[in-house]
């Protein structure tokens, strides 16, 4: 398959470094300063919308080059073993992270958001603004999922 080359577009900035420290990302307030090559104006109309979608990169986990066997579930010997692609952790193929955010504020390429759950100095690579006709109604998963992720997003 042909590789492609992806350059940030911005840095992730907030009190959160450990990157082992995974729970509790709802109250985490980021500021994500877009670079200037976009311009003093590359946010303007965001501000209209509630959330925006963060693309980032999981840069401070190795690359693996195997993705065959499932493994546990974010690492833990008593969760079910998933493929790559049934997990949103860092053991990933491009090691991408996404993370539906809520917008605290719009200040030129400073966007503040809410809930992003990537540690400071994380590149983020796009933006996205959250649009009501691209959320899902009926999504379902399993129970186990359900109790693990309860307090991912809690203060």
């Amino acid at each position: 398959m042909p590789s492609f080359e992806v350059t940030p577009i911005g840095t992730v900035r907030n009190n959160r470094t450990d990157v082992q420290h995974t729970d509790n990302w709802g109250a985490v307030r980021s500021t994500i300063t877009i670079d200037e090559r976009f311009g003093e104006a590359c946010l303007q109309g965001l501000e209209g919308f509630s959330h925006v979608e963060v693309l980032f990169v999981f840069d401070r986990f190795p690359e693996h080059d195997d993705f065959r066997e499932p493994q546990p579930y974010r690492g833990r010997s008593g969760l079910p073993a998933v493929g790559v692609f049934a997990g949103r952790g860092p053991r990933r193929p491009n090691r991408i992270g996404l993370t539906c955010c809520t917008i605290e504020s719009v200040d030129g390429r400073e966007l503040r958001v809410v809930g992003l759950d990537a540690v400071s100095g994380t590149p983020v690579i796009d933006l996205k603004p959250t649009m009501e006709e691209f959320r899902p109604v009926d999504v379902e998963q399993p129970d186990w999922v359900s109790r693990l992720m309860s307090r991912y997003f809690q203060p």
